[in-house]
């Protein structure tokens, strides 16, 4: 039979390395968002950069999973992962202190930019592929559920917070030196995960195997699934429009709109708190409606609000407009992200974690270079505005490949050993929980 993503009896974060784990998703999030204002401005503001370079800065911050994506799984399945990701953070954190370094030093330089975006990129890879790998480790998989979406809540909280205070931090201090947030976030994530005490076994050996036969068993998993398929694909064309946006909106929301960096950072936040409601509603909506439907319906209903970019227009309510669309955009973006990720994790052997994380990462985020160069060419050659019209278009068709799916006749999605057919739509009581209880505790790519 299906399994039931509602609300376990215990919630997640009454587990002590649970709650370690999720503060250090907390500090390393709430830097990266405001790098995510600080650093394209450093560009934008202090080098003087053109659209095409900042959507080369952004392309270099996610070329990683294109690049190294598949032999990153193959080797972290190889690997412990909370080692592993604490190396990561650490080596985050160095990489982007040399940047208010240089800049105080007065050498800094667009190649020193997409130097660290690339080493960054690389380091996230790793993490990103084995903390999806060590939920499992830490949860039981009728808890996945409510614990990614604790996850995504963090994150999403961050999402809020962090892009107001990158804004008011580059008027404040300057964009080089907001960037030290970021820094000082992937510390305080290596030290939490530090602290969990949950031990860890040395993954086994492969016997005869090589790292090409590692990455081949877990493409076939991948390929071999009609679900995970089409969610590779669906997430793959979603992602090449997101880097569209991220490559194009802090020029836009700059040159055209007419915002500083203040209001741009508040703009973001306005943005994230859909992702927020996102997060906090999924556990609840895929109880109710089921969440095969809801991935389905997550991606139709909110897809559309992308052409509100473009729309918006000079000054306070061109900025309302476009926090607008970006607000609704997130919130169907996280109950997707919550519910599909949730769904792979509890469908993979132990052993594949890594390799399965790795393989759909390559394939859904290995589109991100892709989509911010054309951004970046876009921008550069018509202008940000008819950048994100593409992008809005490009919105319409991501619901296209989960519409000509088996998940369009399903309610729920399969367990591991489960066809699919057993899970269409049919009538089934409501298993939420009566009371306060949330099915994701009161969370996430």
């Amino acid at each position: 039979m299906s399994v039931t993503f509602g609300a376990s009896a215990v919630s997640p974060t009454r587990r002590r390395d649970f709650r370690l784990l999720l503060a250090g998703a907390a500090a390393g999030q709430l830097g990266a968002q405001v790098t995510l204002v600080a650093l394209p401005l450093v560009a934008v503001l202090e080098l003087e950069a053109s659209a095409f370079q900042v959507g080369l800065l952004t392309a270099a911050e996610t070329a990683a999973f294109l690049l190294i994506g598949l032999p990153a799984g193959a080797l972290t399945d190889r690997m412990r992962k909370r080692p592993l990701m604490i190396r990561a953070d650490l080596v985050r954190a160095v990489a982007m202190a040399s940047i208010p370094a240089a800049a105080l030093a007065h050498v800094l330089t667009m190649a020193q930019l997409y130097a660290v975006a690339l080493v960054t990129g690389v380091a996230t890879v790793f993490f990103d592929v084995a903390h999806q790998s060590y939920l499992p480790q830490i949860l039981p998989r009728d808890q996945l559920m409510a614990g990614n979406g604790a996850l995504e809540t963090v994150r999403s909280t961050a999402q809020v917070t962090g892009p107001g205070l990158g804004g008011g931090l580059v008027q404040l201090v300057g964009a080089h030196l907001a960037v030290l947030v970021d820094a000082v976030g992937y510390t305080l994530s290596a030290l939490f995960l530090w602290r969990i005490e949950q031990p860890e076994e040395e993954p086994e050996a492969p016997v005869g195997g090589s790292l090409r036969k590692d990455i081949g068993e877990g493409i076939r998993f991948v390929t071999g699934h009609p679900l995970l398929r089409v969610i590779a694909l669906t997430t793959g064309l979603a992602n090449l429009c997101a880097a569209v946006l991220m490559a194009t909106q802090t020029v836009y929301l700059v040159r055209v709109v007419g915002l500083r960096p203040g209001a741009l950072g508040l703009v973001l936040a306005a943005s994230a708190v859909g992702g927020l409601l996102g997060a906090l509603s999924a556990g609840r909506l895929a109880a109710r409606l089921g969440q095969a439907r809801i991935i389905l319906l997550s991606v139709i209903a909110t897809g559309p609000f992308a052409v509100l970019w473009p729309l918006s227009g000079h000054g306070g309510l061109g900025a309302a407009v476009f926090a607008t669309g970006s607000a609704a955009v997130s919130f169907g973006a996280v109950v997707y992200n919550i519910a599909q990720v949730s769904f792979r994790q509890g469908l993979c052997p132990p052993r594949l974690l890594g390799r399965m994380n790795a393989t759909l990462r390559f394939l859904m985020w290995g589109t991100l270079p892709l989509g911010a160069l054309l951004g970046g060419a876009l921008a550069e050659s018509f202008g940000p505005r008819a950048a994100l019209a593409c992008c809005a278009v490009g919105f319409f068709a991501v619901p296209l490949p989960l519409l000509f799916s088996p998940l369009r006749r399903m309610r729920d999605l399969p367990g591991p050993d489960e066809p699919l057919a057993s899970t269409a739509e049919t009538p089934r009581e409501d298993t939420t929980p009566d009371g306060d209880e949330e099915p994701a505790p009161a969370p996430s790519r």
